[in-house]
């Protein structure tokens, strides 16, 4: 019994051992890296915030809408986010390099998985800043339009034209990403089918309208109208 147990604690002594050798350096190897990423991407950070001034930038970021769609109280600057940008993309290159020192195959698959899926994140992310900035740009134009035009519920067509823009982004932004493919699509279809049908059923409501009023206005031929057109050819 004694025997069973000193040969148990032996290999479980050795198995620790060697996942201590194989792993321990690998990990020290990312501590390090991740570590010299961060004191780079601080670095990186405080000369940006003390040399880009980024002037033109700010005011086409407060000019076009984008620092209050980032910011809601208008305080974005152009230092502020380049600075960030640069901090984040620093700290997020050391810990993909952390992750590619151990040299496995989950750390390999989740770094090529990561690298090839960036850019269409950034792509995706542009997407839907800009339909963002599309949807409240033009939310706003129906807004001033409907009230100039005394048409009812002004502010529920601004938010349904607001809507409606946010979502084409959200769908062209997982067609991107390869996300749901299926459904958004589905989803989109279903939409817009029904904003044509409504479109179609409030055009046709308003001509019949239109048209009984205009045959009220001119009023019906009575019979004697006919007899006197006729008596007189």
């Amino acid at each position: 019994m004694i025997e069973i147990l000193k040969r148990i604690l032996e290999d479980t002594l050795q198995r620790l051992n060697y996942q201590i050798a194989t792993y321990l350096p690998s990990l020290l190897a990312a501590v390090a890296l991740t570590l010299v990423a961060y004191l780079a991407a601080v670095s990186v950070r405080w000369l940006v915030y003390r040399i880009f001034k980024g002037l033109t930038i700010d005011k086409f970021l407060r000019q076009s809408g984008v620092a209050f769609l980032v910011d809601p109280s208008g305080r974005l600057r152009a230092t502020r986010l380049a600075a960030e940008s640069a901090y984040w993309c620093l700290i997020l290159v050391g810990i993909l390099l952390g992750l590619d020192v151990f040299g496995t195959d989950l750390t390999t698959r989740i770094v090529q998985s990561f690298v090839f899926l960036l850019p269409k994140l950034i792509v995706a992310g542009l997407i839907l800043l800009g339909g963002a900035w599309l949807g409240h740009y033009l939310g706003r134009s129906m807004l001033v339009w409907a009230v100039n035009e005394n048409l009812p519920t002004p502010r529920r067509l601004a938010v349904l034209v607001r809507v409606l823009i946010i979502f084409v982004a959200v769908v062209v932004a997982a067609d991107q990403l390869d996300f749901a493919r299926s459904v958004f699509l589905a989803a989109f279809i279903i939409l817009v089918g029904g904003a044509v049908l409504a479109a179609s059923l409030a055009i046709g409501l308003s001509a019949r309208g239109v048209s009984r009023l205009l045959g009220d206005q001119n009023g019906p031929l009575d019979g004697s109208a006919e007899r006197s057109l006729w008596s007189h050819l």
